[in-house]
């Protein structure tokens, strides 16, 4: 990770506020021509942020994957532990945030870039490709939580864009982000780019990770490009450590705090603990990160998770832990523990990733521990029931539960591990029962503005549904 002291590059995030406050960035479909003052590296840096900041939050409003992936429940309004997302419009904040003020804002970062007459075709291919890297990102970050949506016809003059095939979408990606990557040289964002400040090498390592993502969600459905795509990923140079990772470091005073400190501490409230789903699965395994992904306020080596999807006494159950407390916590749009538990999958598979699945996972698995600064590894791998030889089920499982672990402050991925290896078991809520989701379901505005798209979307994935499946989602 990149130690970057954020405090001038924050202040580009005040300047870009203040002009979109003159912009109607709520009217997706804009003039995409339109001459506008905001600078390029702005836009980069607002975009960058606003993307790591929703993917990071667990504010109810905005962001509830966390609940999805059965790490979190609350104390009190238990609607969203339920999979009841409609009295705050869930879907419709996620659609309209990744559009609006990430995707909209890098395509226009791009376009300003281009424009810029004191940059050389070198600086303007370098600084786009890293547009372009996010770009994708946030896309397929969009497919796996919607299914079918806009791209073709996204961020277009289209007024009611209509919605393309997630399938066809994936291959795109792939294609788009190969394309992009020999681009990413030393003559980027330097002082915009709170990822990773400007190192082109980074970069190039970030953008052959998501390539592997982008493949290994597709072995269940297209094994030959997932395989060609993992192995480009691969071969191409992906993250070998926690430097890699691509990361945000926070401040520790607002607006420049982790979004998750806002609610935890800001806020005063004391609506969120850890769910029993993870804390008894992590007792079960005596697992030495217990110590800081929850706080000991029940007793030293007490865990007790709440029940999930129904209320619960904040005091007689378990907090999270100081580090999730702390303004400062870094937050990662991905990291080196989820692509080891990728190339784990890919030794199992027979593709060619330069090690065993066991050696990928217990990378993975070191990972997580350093990232936490979590000790005992060596007892916890020694485990029989973690120990990749002996530990119980499929391969899938083996990678699963710890790739889910692993994921526990990134609550988009480990919903996506839950989706993909159907492990750990969740449970179904105590108050409603309702069943497990796989996806948001429509924005309601794309329903009444966007119908005939929107109804044309639905009838293509089998039903605008939580319980209707992604087209990787096949086993």
């Amino acid at each position: 990770m990149k130690n970057i002291l954020l405090t001038s590059i924050f202040s580009f995030i005040l300047v870009l506020t203040s002009c979109k406050s003159d912009v109607d960035y709520e009217n997706l479909n804009r003039d995409p021509n339109r001459p506008t003052q905001v600078a390029a590296d702005f836009l980069f840096t607002g975009a960058t942020k606003s993307l790591i900041d929703q993917m990071t939050s667990i504010d109810v409003n905005e962001n509830v994957f966390r609940f999805f992936a059965q790490t979190n429940t609350t104390t009190t309004y238990p609607d969203e532990p339920n999979f009841d997302l409609r009295e705050r419009t869930i879907p419709s904040y996620h659609f309209s945030e990744i559009y609006r003020d990430v995707l909209l804002d890098l395509k226009t970062s791009k376009e300003n870039a281009a424009a810029d007459i004191e940059l050389s075709a070198g600086e303007i291919a370098a600084r786009q490709a890293q547009a372009e890297v996010l770009m994708i990102y946030a896309f397929q970050q969009l497919v796996d939580t919607f299914g079918d949506i806009p791209y073709s016809e996204a961020l277009s003059d289209v007024t009611l864009p209509k919605y393309d095939d997630a399938a066809t979408i994936y291959s795109d990606l792939i294609t788009r982000l190969a394309a992009a990557i020999p681009a990413l040289s030393g003559s980027g964002y330097t002082s915009a780019d709170v990822i990773y400040g400007g190192d082109s090498a980074a970069w190039a390592k970030f953008a052959n990770s998501l390539m592997i993502r982008l493949g290994i969600r597709l072995t269940d459905v297209n094994p030959s490009l997932a395989q060609s795509t993992v192995e480009a990923g691969f071969n191409g140079g992906a993250f070998t450590s926690n430097a890699d990772n691509a990361t945000i470091h926070y401040e520790g005073s607002t607006p420049n705090t982790n979004p998750v400190w806002l609610e935890l501490v800001q806020s005063g409230r004391k609506d969120h603990i850890p769910s029993n789903t993870i804390v008894n699965f992590m007792n079960n395994l005596d697992d030495p990160r217990r110590s800081v992904y929850f706080d000991e306020n029940l007793g030293a080596g007490v865990f007790t998770g709440g029940n999930y999807g129904t209320t619960a006494a904040y005091a007689i159950h378990t907090h999270f832990g100081a580090a999730i407390h702390d303004p400062t916590t870094p937050a990662s749009l991905m990291d080196f523990a989820e692509v080891s538990f990728y190339l784990a999958e890919g030794a199992e598979r027979g593709f060619s990733v330069g090690g065993t699945a066991e050696e990928h996972y217990n990378n993975g698995i070191a990972a997580s521990f350093e990232i936490w600064g979590a000790t005992d590894l060596a007892t916890y791998m020694a485990n029989p029931d973690v120990a990749y030889a002996t530990a119980p089920g499929t391969w899938k499982e083996k990678i699963g539960n710890q790739a889910w672990l692993a994921m526990f402050n990134r609550g988009f991925e480990g919903f996506t591990v839950w989706r993909k290896f159907d492990t750990p078991t969740f449970q179904l809520p105590v108050d409603s029962g309702n069943p497990l989701p796989y996806r948001y379901t429509y924005p309601i505005d794309e329903q009444n503005l966007n119908g005939t798209n929107y109804d044309a979307a639905s009838a293509a994935i089998g039903g605008d549904s939580q319980q209707t499946k992604l087209f990787w989602d096949v086993n």
